[in-house]
Parts: structure tokens; sequence; C-alpha cells
């Protein structure tokens, strides 16, 4: 305000003091050529001045209040931008546990379907093992009891040989043949059964090494089951992490991961329930099997009898076969002392059937031929089965390598997903620990800001303080100087 020469006066000076008191927004006040004594100017620019020093603190604070809400506005726009990379992590995280679920419960059921497949073949290969075991069962049988009533017909014969060693001299030539014979079809019999003992015992190997590889193979499921179920914990104990950090955004997401992991979980309770009961029809099928072996064992038990009637009428054809036979049959002749008992009071009784033996030796030995077609048909049917076990057990073991190629595949895609999971994880711990770290930063700010505030206002009071204490000594002054000058008594005496 521009007010120069204008004959303010002293009153007018003192007016302006006044109304400066009470206003603060002036901050140029120009009162040359007015007759106003020094003290009030100088009041008065003292009050301009403050009213000055007020009006740039209020623009420093208006300003700095500017600056700290955009700042504040940017954190917010950031803290927003990076909840929602967060939940965009987390949305993309659960999609790829999900695929990895299904992937899991695809391959679970092809496992479970090739499992399925291999007990089958499994079973096939038991029950034609159970036939080869059976039909050697009887091939061993019928060799004990050739053994057993050779070593009756030893007593017999030390018996019968001081009556009968007259007459049986010229029945020694033809027996002789007769017996070569014999023992030359005995011995490539026995050489048979060797080789067919063998073929078991190589089969029987081949079997182990198939349970080996099924055990293997179960426990791999096993291993992925545990693994599945150790993903679905450390997926609840994320969300537990999450719910903590984000409690308000993050309920409805939790809600909906616990969901998933229980149908995981039912849907492997499901397929484990699957597995046991075809274990358990397995196991039906086994006990039925079981039950076949028990009555095709009666039946060789009956055809071993009828065997044994038979054998009793080659006792004199088999002598030369006892000579051959002992040394390996003495161990099994030590363990039937207690049968040799009963033979002896047979024996007795069959002396008188020796001369008819003799009449029928020729129709044992068209027996003996035709018993020597079965075993080379068995011995065929043999190598065959073991041709087509070979190639059942490459098939099973080629589809046991590309199921175990599918299993590595899918650890080294799982391991991925582990990183994968780690790094995005690592990700957030450090995001947070940046936006952390900027919060506290601007916190530290704005605390300094605001004690910086209140030391301007404890100023501002006290220049408040100390310029109403100057206006209050100068009205006392020009009081104290109107009364004691020559206008103020002249003032009084009116």
């Amino acid at each position: 305000i521009d007010l120069r020469w204008n004959n303010i006066g002293l009153l007018g000076g003192r007016a302006l003091l006044n109304c400066l008191h009470s206003n603060k927004t002036l901050q140029r006040l120009e009162l040359a050529g007015n007759n106003i004594p020094s003290d009030i100017l100088k009041a008065v620019e003292q009050a301009m001045e403050h009213n000055q020093d007020r009006q740039t603190i209020l623009k420093e604070t208006q300003n700095r209040t500017y600056i700290l809400g955009k700042e504040v506005l940017s954190l917010k726009d950031e803290k927003t931008k990076q909840f929602l990379d967060l939940m965009d992590t987390i949305d993309k995280q659960r999609e790829e546990i999900a695929r990895s679920g299904r992937a899991s419960a695809a391959q679970v059921s092809q496992l479970q379907e090739a499992l399925d497949e291999q007990h089958s073949i499994m079973n096939s290969l038991k029950a034609k093992l159970q036939m080869t075991e059976a039909a050697l069962a009887l091939s061993e049988q019928k060799v004990h009891n050739l053994g057993e009533l050779l070593s009756a017909t030893k007593q017999e014969q030390t018996s019968m040989a001081e009556r009968h060693f007259m007459e049986l001299q010229q029945q020694k030539q033809e027996g002789a043949d007769r017996e070569g014979k014999l023992l030359r079809d005995l011995s490539a019999a026995s050489e048979k059964n060797l080789l067919l003992k063998n073929q078991v015992d190589e089969l029987e190997k081949k079997c182990k090494v198939q349970q080996d590889q099924l055990f293997q193979v179960k426990q791999d499921l096993t291993n992925t089951t545990a693994e599945l179920k150790l993903r679905a914990v450390q997926a609840e104990e994320r969300l537990e992490m999450e719910k903590r950090r984000f409690k308000q955004s993050l309920e409805d997401m939790e809600s909906l991961r616990i969901k998933e992991v229980g149908h995981m979980t039912q849907h492997i309770e499901a397929s484990e329930r699957s597995m046991q009961d075809r274990i358990q029809k397995l196991e039906a099928i086994r006990i039925a099997l079981e039950e076949e072996l028990s009555q095709v064992k009666a039946a060789a038990f009956a055809e071993r009898g009828r065997a044994e009637e038979e054998l009793i009428k080659v006792r004199n054809q088999t002598r030369l076969e006892e000579q051959q036979r002992l040394e390996h049959l003495e161990e099994k002749l030590r363990l039937m002392t207690e049968s040799r008992d009963e033979a002896q009071n047979c024996c007795l009784k069959q002396k008188q059937m020796v001369t008819e033996a003799q009449a029928k030796a020729n129709q044992l030995s068209l027996h003996a031929d035709g018993l020597k077609r079965r075993l080379e048909e068995l011995q065929q049917d043999l190598n065959s089965k073991e041709e087509e076990k070979v190639t059942e057990v490459n098939k099973v073991k080629v589809e046991l390598q590309e199921q175990i190629g599918h299993l590595q595949a899918e650890r080294t895609a799982q391991d991925g997903l582990r990183e994968k999971i780690a790094a995005l994880e690592r990700q957030l711990k450090a995001i947070s620990s940046n936006h952390r770290e900027a919060l506290l930063d601007k916190e530290g700010e704005i605390s300094m800001l605001l004690e910086k505030l209140r030391v301007k206002e404890a100023d501002i009071s006290r220049m408040r303080e100390e310029e109403a204490q100057r206006a209050s000594f100068l009205q006392n002054a020009i009081m104290a100087y109107v009364q004691g000058s020559p206008l103020g008594t002249h003032s009084s005496r009116k």
C-alpha cells in the first residue's frame, strides 16, 4: 500500500500500528511525507518484516506440504503397483501349481494303468511258472518213485538172487540189452530234467528282477505322492505367510488354495483306494489260482499212484540205473529210510509178481518210449514258453525304462518349478525389504519435516509474543509520550 504524502500524522500512524497487529497479509507499506514519528515507522517496518517472514514461512510450509503430498501419493501408487505385481505373481504361481497338479494326476493315472498291466502280465507269468513247476514236480516225483522202487528192488534181488540165479543166467543177456536202452533213455531224461531245472531257476531269477523293478516303481510312486503332499504343505505355509502380510486382500485366495489342496488330497486318496481295490482283486485271483494249483496237484498225485503201479513192473529192467543213480539219490535215500520198512513188507508180496514183470517188460519199454515222446513235447512247450516269457520280459523292461524316463522328466520339471518358486519368493522378499526401507526412509523424512514445522511454529509463536511485547511497549511509550507532551496536557485541560 502506498500512503505517501497524505498527512496521516501521529494518530493515523498509531491506528495503522493497531491495524497491523491483526493484519498479517500486508507486506509493504510506504508512509513517507505523513509526519509520522520514527518510532512508529520503525514499528510499522518491523510489522512488515514479520508479515514477510510469516508469508515466506507459509509459502515454504505450503510447498513442503505439497511436495510431501506428492511423495505420499507416489508412494501409494508404488505400493498399489507392487501389490498388483505380487497378486499377479501369486496368480501365476497358483496356475503353475494347478498345472503341475493336473500333470502329476495324469501321470499317476498313467502309472496306475501301467502297474495294472504289469500286474496282469506278472499274474500270467506266475500261472505259466506254476504250470511248469507242476510238470517238473510230476517228473521229479516220478524219478523219486523210481529211485525208491530201485532201492526196494535191491533188497528183493539180494534175497531172490540165491534162489533164482540159475534161472536168470539165460535171461541176463536179453535183460542187459533192454537195460542198456532204458539207461540211455533215463540218462537223456535226467539231462533234460536238469536243463528244465536250470531253466526254471533262470525264470525265477527273472521274476525276482521284475519284482524288484515293480518295488522300485512303487517306491517312485510313494515318493511322488510324498512330494505332492510336501508341495501342498509348503503351499499352505506360503499362503499363511501371505495372509499375515496381506490379511484383507488374500483371505479369498487362501480359501481357494485350501479347496484346491483338498481336491488334490481327495484325488490322491481316491487313487490310493482304487489301487487297494485292484490289489485286493489281484489277491483274490491269486487265491483262485492257488486253489486251481491244489486241484492240479491232487490230480498229479493220482497220476503218480498210477505211475507207481506201472513202475513196480519195471523193477527187473532198472538194475543198471541203480548204480548210476545211487550217487545222486543217497541224500534222498537217507530221508526215505522210514519208507523202506514199509517197502520191505510190500516186497514179500511182490516176489511172486517178478515172473509176470519179466513178461510185461516189453510193454513197459513201449510205455517208456511214449514217456520219452511226452518229455520231448514238454521240452518243446517249455522252449516256446521261455521264448514268450523272454519277449514279455523285454516288453516289460522297455515299458519300465520309458516310465523311468517319464518320471525323471517329471522330476526335472518339478525341480525347475521349485527353482522358479524360490526365485519368485526371493524377489518378493527383496521387494518387501525395499518397500519397507523406503517406507522407513519416508517416515523418517516426514518425522524430520514435522519436527521442523514444530520448531518453526514455536519460533513463530515466540515472534508473535515478542511482537506483542514490543507493541505493548510502544503503546506504553507512546501513551507516556503523549501524556508528557504539551498536546496531551492541552487535551486534558479541555
